[in-house]
């Protein structure tokens, strides 16, 4: 059912790209090569890649697939079919759900849905609040992703603002802590000064101003001196600012024990976009300056940013399109996540090699994910084929998430997945989904 023979693939893996092909057999990559296969392909269904790319699944360690209680806008059956049609094989997702998943109870429940609806693989994150830390103590490292701290508040509202809190959680976790750094204080100062100046018709363009450079250094450097104070493996979420990358060291990821994110969105817009695109960009952190774009652009190359993900995070397009304060910030991007990166490709911006460590080999070794995030022997066969001679046009007609939009309709892509593999079977092929076939959930080895 899931033996596949992969030939004339442009494979890219670990720093090289061979041609070659791969052998997946019950699920597993048994083999690869260079050149031609001398194999016996008669128990195998034979797909001609004719020259696209192979890359390992894409894993994005930071979507909000809004399942339980925020149905209207996702849920997990939709976004993780738009997540494969997009070639993210495996995500980790975030707790401001409803009920938020701040217990052990809450959080098993969430991978419960996902054994009966997630087309991909996955993984749930605990969050903490100023008061749940015997739940986070009681957190399995093994099976589960990490800690997330809102140190700032976003959708959900579930700030850890109390030092004594933090001090604990950062003391006492015993997984990664994934934090979201902004400061409240200075965010409640800059709406006040914004309200006196607009009342409650502040612009949107305002936005990067209320959620400053400011909050967010702030924030990330406070997260960065208790990961230092207490040693804890800490990833910092989409930074958003140039002066935040002062906080973090160039590097290979395996050698460091603070480690931080950049999104798509702060790769791809700027303070520029708002006056198009209005709330479809607003986003926490905010979406600020084109020389921070560049800047965060410059440090992901340099390994100053360790990997890229989406914080894939919808809403309907009713709540968006409202004023500024009653606007949810979030976007839907984890379908455009890798067609995104590829037309940096494209442009000869980066390589794909580069594209290929940060979205799939980083995540996999930042969270020390077991058996997947590379094409070798004996992984899990998470597989993306793509092709890099495909131009095309996003539009609401071949967007799959449920909210039906994106801040990237109108955009032209040189390069579009074709295939896409889930441990050995072949969820998606052209715009076609197997709706039977169902991901698993993420394992996760110890250092």
């Amino acid at each position: 059912m899931n033996n596949y023979l992969i030939k004339n693939a442009l494979i890219v893996n670990e720093g090289t790209i061979i041609n070659g092909f791969v052998v997946v057999r019950h699920g597993i990559i048994q083999a690869i090569g260079e050149g031609e296969p001398e194999l016996d392909s008669d128990y195998a269904i034979v797909i001609d890649a004719k020259g696209e790319y192979l890359l390992p699944g894409v894993i994005d360690d930071q979507v909000h697939f809004r399942e339980p209680g925020l149905t209207h806008k996702a849920d997990i059956f939709t976004e993780s079919k738009a997540a494969v049609s997009g070639g993210v094989t495996s995500y980790m997702e975030m707790p401001n759900t409803k009920p938020q998943a701040i217990t052990i109870e809450e959080l098993e429940k969430k991978y419960d849905i996902a054994e009966k609806k997630s087309f991909a693989n996955y993984s749930f994150y605990l969050g903490a609040t100023n008061d749940n830390i015997e739940e986070v103590k009681k957190l399995d490292p093994s099976r589960n992703c990490g800690i997330k701290v809102f140190m700032g508040s976003s959708t959900g509202n579930m700030l850890v603002d109390k030092q004594e809190s933090l001090e604990k959680i950062f003391s006492e976790a015993p997984t990664l802590v994934a934090t979201h750094c902004e400061d409240e204080g200075i965010i409640q100062e800059n709406i006040r000064i914004y309200k006196e100046k607009y009342g409650e018709e502040v612009p949107v363009h305002c936005h990067p101003n209320i959620r400053s450079e400011e909050a967010c250094y702030k924030s990330s450097s406070l997260a960065v001196e208790l990961a230092k104070k207490h040693n804890t493996r800490l990833h910092v979420l989409h930074l958003s600012t140039e002066k935040e990358l002062a906080l973090f060291e160039k590097g290979a990821i395996e050698d460091k024990k603070i480690t931080a994110e950049v999104c798509i969105h702060h790769l791809w817009f700027s303070d520029k976009d708002y006056e198009a695109k209005g709330p479809l960009v607003k986003w926490n952190p905010a979406v600020k300056k084109e020389s921070d774009k560049n800047a965060l652009f410059q440090a992901m190359m340099d390994d100053r940013l360790d990997v890229i993900a989406t914080d894939h995070a919808p809403h309907t397009i009713e709540e968006k399109q409202s004023r500024y304060f009653d606007s949810p910030s979030g976007g839907p991007m984890v379908q455009h996540a890798l067609t995104a990166m590829m037309e940096f490709v494209h442009e000869g911006k980066m390589t794909v090699e580069k594209l290929v460590e940060k979205m799939c080999h980083a995540p996999a070794k930042l969270f020390n994910v077991k058996d997947r995030g590379f094409i070798r022997p004996g992984y899990k066969a998470d597989l993306v084929m793509v092709d890099p001679k495909w131009e095309w046009t996003v539009s609401h007609k071949n967007t799959y998430y449920k909210c039906k939009w994106t801040p990237l309709v109108g955009q032209v892509f040189h390069t579009r997945v074709t295939h896409t593999f889930i441990n050995g079977q072949l969820v998606f092929k052209n715009g076609l989904f197997n709706e039977m076939i169902r991901g698993e959930r993420m394992e996760f080895e110890s250092k």
